[in-house]
């Protein structure tokens, strides 16, 4: 028979089986064949049990051959790789979690579709290796001449033949396979940050479960890192020790790493100023948000350690310990894009502030314990004028007020439109006889545009930058 026969006799023997079981009994039953084949190639010579089994099946003269028939053995082995590539395809897509991908999702009902086709060339393939295996034994009473001849190029082409086919379905599958996998992931880390949610939401003893789900939910390592003792800490020690303590506030760090040279020496001096009571205390945990899109490297490596030994609270050890979920949960439920955020957590572990930093830098100790309660008392006892935005910060701004001169606040990163501006500016409070003066503020978001520019203000003396 050939091939196609062979094939089609293969699939009514094994017909009460699915479509991945076919192939990997077929292939399992060619594995038999080949390994005993090889097996015997490799022993015959020192073992004589080997020897005598090799005699009968006439193996030492195909073994002496097999200069000859290289690019057959080469195209076997090519063929055979393809083969297990597309079947362990097949088998992955049959382990999918029925739960996510259903046969409604178009990647695996075009997967579906394909799979009888795949698994028919696949089997296809099995019987040609294992012609060629029962060739190569049947071959060795002829004359090496005649030997070379029958072993021309044919059977190499009619192998490579079957692995380019069988390649490309592979190639195919593989694509939808990873469409899937793209979809259960999706699926599973909504799943996981809607878990995470709900773990927010919820009244705990402590706030144990939460510090561990955002920093490091196993217990095969110390997630933590001591900034004051400098050392590898566990979030159960350190939170067990804090229990004792009638109220502690833990606030969550998250800052991106350009950010963090700038702000943690100020957010250092402003926690220092926290009033210390026998019943409240206050810690700190950095969690370190990086873009995982782009490779970890050694110099990122050391900038951030750099950036760790300068903190004297905890952070997360290494950027890698948070999980993506993590991650998507900061960005997405506490609105986390580039500028530093301050999560203020009770000891229970609820959310009692989603970004108190702003309160910290006006407010300082007085709005400790930075709830969102106690940030909307503040601005309720607030009066707005100069005072609050500048805040002692440059007491000539504090004598212009005295003095009863108007102020222009004005900001922006375009150095040619600020000339106009403030010259203008100047010429009409002039002709006014208005007394002004001139506070230029910045644009947080172009901190080296605004530096350049602040140099200016202040050399060209265009007001106080």
């Amino acid at each position: 028979m050939d091939g196609h026969q062979i094939t089609i006799s293969l699939f009514t023997v094994l017909s009460n089986y699915s479509w991945d079981a076919k192939l990997v009994l077929a292939l399992a039953a060619y594995a038999s064949n080949f390994g005993a084949f090889w097996l015997l190639a490799q022993m015959y010579t020192s073992n004589q049990l080997a020897k005598s089994m090799a005699l009968l099946k006439r193996l030492p003269v195909t073994v002496e051959h097999s200069g000859p028939v290289k690019s057959r053995f080469d195209a076997l082995n090519t063929l055979i790789t393809a083969m297990l590539d597309l079947t362990r395809c097949i088998v992955a897509l049959k382990d999918l979690p029925s739960s996510y991908v259903t046969q409604e999702v178009p990647a695996l009902s075009a997967v579906i579709a394909t799979i009888p086709t795949a698994v028919y060339w696949t089997v296809r393939g099995i019987v040609a290796c294992a012609t060629q295996i029962t060739s190569l034994t049947s071959l060795t009473s002829l004359t090496s001449m005649g030997y070379e001849f029958i072993t021309s190029a044919t059977e190499a082409w009619e192998l490579s033949s079957l692995a380019h086919k069988i390649n490309s379905i592979h190639d195919h599958l593989k694509k939808q396979l990873e469409l899937c996998y793209q979809l259960v992931e999706e699926k599973r880390n909504l799943e996981a940050c809607e878990s995470l949610v709900r773990l927010m939401e919820m009244i705990h003893l402590d706030n144990m479960k939460v510090l561990r789900a955002l920093s490091y939910a196993k217990d095969d390592l110390l997630p933590l890192f001591d900034g004051s003792a400098k050392r590898r800490a566990s979030t159960s020690l350190w939170i067990t020790a804090m229990l004792d303590l009638t109220r502690c506030i833990v606030a969550l760090k998250d800052l991106p790493s350009s950010y963090v040279t700038q702000e943690v020496p100020a957010l250092s001096a402003a926690i220092a100023t926290i009033p210390t009571a026998v019943y409240w205390t206050v810690e700190m945990v950095w969690i370190p948000v990086v873009d995982r899109s782009v490779q970890w490297t050694d110099p990122m490596q050391k900038q951030f350690e750099r950036l760790q030994s300068t903190m004297p609270w905890y952070t997360v050890h290494q950027p890698s310990l948070i999980d993506r979920v993590v991650i998507r949960f900061i960005r997405e439920k506490w609105h986390f894009r580039n500028e530093a955020i301050l999560v203020v957590l009770d000891p229970q572990g609820k959310v009692v502030s989603p970004n108190a930093i702003h309160m910290m830098w006006i407010w300082g100790s007085n709005a400790f314990p930075f709830t969102s309660a106690r940030e909307e008392a503040l601005w309720r006892k607030e009066t707005w004028k100069i005072e609050l935005l500048v805040n002692g910060i440059d007491q000539t701004i504090l004598n212009w007020v005295r003095d009863g001169k108007y102020i222009f606040l004005y900001g922006g990163d375009d150095l040619e439109w600020i000339r106009r501006f403030t010259t203008r500016a100047t010429a009409v409070a002039r002709d006014a006889r208005i007394l002004l003066e001139m506070v230029y503020v910045g644009n947080s978001s172009k901190r080296e545009q605004v530096r350049r520019v602040i140099q200016t203000v202040n050399n060209d003396k265009m007001g106080v930058a």
